[in-house]
């Protein structure tokens, strides 16, 4: 139902003994951590749902605040409205308001004192089964002249909670730390990444690089490298000629970029003898956790391949439809993105997409759903595809997006980053192993994300290995 557009009081000399008003609210773990910030109590009895700790008292006395706040906006909006004076207030918590409680505060007028404009109020909360969770009363001076005024419009907040990557993280711990190649950390924030990913349970780094180079990043990060295995290199090509190494005699399942050129990197990946190379093109995917999404978005290619022809774009598809599997998904949509959602033959990547839609029909292209040409805005968009008169099983609910080159990958993550408040966690995919790819502005959270993908999506390849089972 629509509040009213107008707020207004009602003064003392009209309101009676016996009057009353209410207002109703359901409890929201939005509410929980607005609450949160708006008090700083970030005690996990209070913010977490899923706090074990049975201490029902705070709970009580945490969502309870949140109840109380019903009866102070009730004071203050309807009885007896703008204009009231605050003068005191006492509270019992009876019992705890839950996530997805609807609560019903009522305050009831006992009585007035007319030289001093002053009103008691009985004040209860009620939950939906009619239990009673507040009681008290409230004192306030009443306004002694008509308001009556436009309501104002509250801001739309947005809330980056990036619970995604936390399922994520959570799903990749349990089993014994992934070997990985750790290629030329010789920077403080690789170093730093590497004993994070280790630290978090995820990763077991091999640090591969010049030993004394190594060691004084070390220093600088304030990180204790003493139980991680280090393989002396000359440079950084050297680097990542012997990771790739370690990688094809079976002792790493993974590999980190450190501070060196990606570039170089996959230079020593590709090589067609020595390297890492499977029947698959090798491709770049973005898992980003989207506020507002309740699932992660795949976005790729958007780091490795700069102008991907259609064989190239269909093993793109194929590595970013078995990350989804991994994550989760175990029949993801599959957008592929252009600036229309129609076929315009001056147009290279409308028809790249009605072929890989064919070739998806024809069973090249298997485990998800294809659709396009989708312009953006109809690929995220059920409301937009409606608008448009798409039908499609894609539009408006994509799991990955596709996007047509390099160029248009980068902006889109980075405009989701920087603009969106999303996290992007990156992650190599058809090479022998998973490549974990960081930078230097990811967060904590991000770095953490990258090495959990990659951990599962390396567990997933190599189930048979021993202590790698899921």
């Amino acid at each position: 139902m629509n509040e009213p557009t107008l707020i207004e009081n009602r003064t003392f000399d009209e309101i009676a003994l016996g009057d009353s008003a209410s207002v109703t609210r359901t409890l929201t773990q939005r509410d929980i951590h607005l609450f949160a910030l708006v008090s700083g109590d970030v005690n996990p009895a209070h913010v977490d749902v899923d706090y074990a700790q049975g201490d029902m008292f705070h709970k009580v006395i945490a969502h309870g605040m949140w109840g109380a706040g019903l009866i102070s906006a009730v004071l203050g909006t309807e009885l007896p409205g703008p204009g009231t004076i605050y003068l005191d207030q006492s509270l019992r918590f009876t019992r705890p308001v839950g996530l997805g409680d609807t609560i019903t505060a009522t305050v009831t007028v006992t009585e007035r004192e007319p030289e001093t404009r002053r009103l008691r109020l009985a004040c209860t909360c009620i939950n939906q089964d009619g239990a009673t969770v507040i009681t008290g009363e409230a004192r306030v001076i009443a306004p002694a002249e008509r308001v009556c005024r436009p309501r104002v419009a509250l801001p739309d907040i947005r809330l980056s909670d990036h619970s995604q990557y936390q399922r994520l993280m959570e799903a990749a711990k349990g089993g014994r730390n992934v070997p990985t190649a750790i290629v030329h950390p010789c920077s403080a924030s690789a170093i730093a990444a590497a004993c994070e990913g280790a630290e978090a349970g995820f990763i077991e780094p091999i640090l591969v690089g010049p030993i004394e180079r190594i060691h004084a990043a070390a220093q600088k990060a304030g990180k204790d490298i003493s139980a991680f295995r280090v393989v002396d290199s000359d440079h950084s090509h050297h680097s990542a000629q012997l990771a790739v190494e370690m990688v094809r005699s079976g002792e790493a399942l993974l590999l980190m970029k450190g501070s060196l050129h990606t570039d170089e990197l996959m230079g020593a990946v590709v090589k067609r003898d020595t390297g890492l190379r499977t029947e698959r093109r090798i491709s770049h995917a973005y898992v980003m956790d989207v506020p507002g999404r309740a699932e992660p978005l795949v976005i790729t290619d958007a780091a490795i391949n700069i102008a991907p022809d259609l064989a190239c774009k269909a093993d793109i598809i194929r590595n970013a439809i078995d990350l989804a599997h991994v994550i989760g998904k175990s029949e993801p949509k599959v957008a592929i993105l252009a600036a229309v959602e129609t076929i315009n033959p001056a147009m290279p990547a409308t028809l790249d997409a009605a072929a890989l839609c064919k070739m998806a029909e024809r069973g090249q292209i298997t485990g998800g759903v294809l659709d396009g040409p989708l312009a953006f805005d109809n690929a995220i968009s059920e409301s937009a595809a409606r608008e448009k008169g798409i039908v499609s099983p894609v539009a408006g609910k994509a799991d990955i997006l596709v996007v047509p080159d390099l160029e248009a990958g980068n902006m889109l993550a980075k405009q989701l980053t920087f603009l969106g408040d999303a996290d992007a966690a990156g992650i190599v995919l058809g090479a022998r192993v998973p490549m974990i790819l960081t930078s230097r502005a990811d967060s904590l959270r991000t770095r953490l994300a990258s090495c959990a993908v990659a951990v599962l999506m390396a567990r997933a390849q190599t189930k048979a290995a021993p202590g790698l089972a899921e």
